[in-house]
């Protein structure tokens, strides 16, 4: 029996969905497919979009053979063709606490530890970028150290200020412009995640590997 399963998201979309869980082992399996259907050039094909655990593929209905997508994903997920090559490494600078993360001393609360120790618990991974959604260019990464991994707000904010870096759970990631969000807020990073005259926009992409360091507000952006 597979350990995966495709289904129609509506008259223009297919899925491919592994176990739904925050794995990088699946997620590796999800980049690499993703990866392969582009390559393919499937005619009617308009985009790809990995997630943790799954590839939707979005098609044109009138150019689009289904049948014949269809059985290339099956033999594609069954394949389970690995990512080519060293994950791609990228190191972002943040100011952590004061304005630049509000969040952070509740954070540390939670976690019955000092502020210092939040940061030396974040910086201390090497997270995988599992996906980029929600908000063009916004990484989702993980996983955090289990004793810094807040839950999100009950009621999100209105606004939160692009470049904020963020925990919700297991996942810590970066918003690329300002917008409504309720992840805790514990610093601001030296980097733009998004910028639509950069090639390509998004700096991050599903499979890297990101590294956080703390500066001060001085050196920082």
């Amino acid at each position: 029996m597979s350990d995966w399963r495709m289904r129609l998201a509506g008259d223009a979309a297919v899925t491919v969905a592994f176990e739904p869980r925050i794995d990088p082992v699946i997620n590796a399996r999800v980049v690499a497919l993703a990866a392969g259907v582009r390559a393919a050039r499937h005619p009617g094909v308009r985009d790809v979009v990995p997630s943790y655990c799954a590839v939707t593929v979005y098609f044109d209905p009138l150019r689009t053979d289904l049948d014949r997508l269809w059985a290339a994903l099956e033999e594609a997920a069954a394949a389970g063709v690995e990512a080519a090559g060293p994950a791609r490494e990228v190191v972002v600078g943040v100011r952590y606490g004061g304005a630049a993360g509000p969040d952070l001393d509740e954070v540390a609360a939670f976690a019955g530890c000092s502020t210092e120790d939040v940061v030396r618990r974040h910086t201390a991974p090497r997270y995988r970028v599992y996906m980029v959604g929600f908000l063009p260019g916004f990484p989702y990464l993980g996983t955090v150290d289990a004793r810094i991994a807040m839950p999100r707000r009950s009621s999100p904010r209105l606004t939160v200020p692009a470049r904020s870096v963020g925990i919700a759970g297991a996942q810590t990631g970066i918003y690329p412009t300002t917008a409504p969000g309720g992840w805790r807020l514990i610093g601001l990073a030296a980097v733009d995640p998004f910028d639509a005259g950069r090639e390509p926009p998004s700096l991050f992409r599903p499979g890297d590997t990101v590294r956080f360091e703390a500066v001060s507000m001085e050196t920082g952006r």
